[in-house]
């Protein structure tokens, strides 16, 4: 069994936002949700421990375990939004040199591991659409516009885009009104909830050893939800529940998943 992704990502959204077709979550539901106590799953990468990250496969894997999966977006040289972590292709691909420096054409032609393609966000976005929730990293200040334009056309169920920069996160919100956004952070500078609150962020997605319960108690005074990555293990899906966080971000959703209860 699977619960759905978890509604403080999806909050009911203005009339004004139907035309982008956000789905709307009832209060009843979130009540629910919340009696419950459960945190939210997010496959990493898709679901990087099973699959080639960042590919189909990986989506579709996370997909079968994860309330939601995370992908990193970033433009190809004739501006399309593909998926793919890194600056270069050399990591995860048989290719090398910069992301930037090759078409999708160019990019169709390359191994991203066992044989799959890079994808694009419009890719990603048809098959979660409907089944699964989608946490969208941005990760290049420049490329919001072209990945706004996707997400407006192919909104997948449940939407959240996250970044480590703060510019991003202040256009993707001019961009797209009322979509929910979140900020990352690997380091401590400073009040990391302020930092949330001030961007108008929705969510904060501290690296999990930044994580503490002053923080977690600040972020519910200001109505911010708390997404720690990366667990990858049971004494951290342990820890991540004795803290009390809403969800994290994981290499295995179903090993989470298992350790939660909600698979057999």
């Amino acid at each position: 069994m699977r619960v759905m992704f978890n509604p403080l990502l999806c909050p009911e959204f203005p009339d004004i936002l139907s035309a982008f077709h956000f789905s709307v979550i009832s209060d009843s539901l979130i009540t629910a949700y919340d009696e419950i106590s459960l945190m939210f799953i997010i496959g990493h990468r898709g679901a990087s421990a099973l699959a080639p990250e960042n590919t189909l496969r990986a989506i579709s894997r996370g997909m079968g375990c994860a309330d939601a999966v995370e992908a990193d977006v970033r433009l190809s040289r004739d501006g399309v939004p593909v998926i793919m972590h890194d600056e270069t292709v050399d990591r995860t691909t048989n290719g090398s040199g910069p992301v930037h420096g090759y078409t999708l054409a160019e990019l169709r032609h390359l191994d991203a591991g066992a044989g799959e393609l890079v994808p694009t966000l419009e890719d990603v976005c048809n098959q979660v659409k409907e089944k699964c929730g989608l946490v969208v990293e941005i990760k290049e200040p420049g490329s919001e516009a072209p990945i706004c334009a996707i997400l407006q056309e192919n909104l997948p169920r449940d939407l959240v885009i996250v970044s480590f920069h703060p510019e991003s996160i202040i256009a993707v919100k001019a961009l797209l009104p009322g979509v929910r956004t979140g900020i990352i952070t690997a380091r401590k500078t400073g009040d990391l909830p302020s930092l949330a609150k001030d961007l108008g962020a929705d969510v904060l997605l501290p690296r999990f050893d930044l994580v503490t319960r002053e923080m977690i108690t600040e972020c519910r005074e200001w109505g911010l939800s708390v997404i720690a990555w990366t667990l990858n293990s049971e004494d951290a899906f342990r820890m991540a529940e004795d803290l009390g966080i809403d969800g994290f971000a994981t290499d295995d959703p179903c090993a989470a998943a298992h350790y939660s209860g909600r698979m057999s």
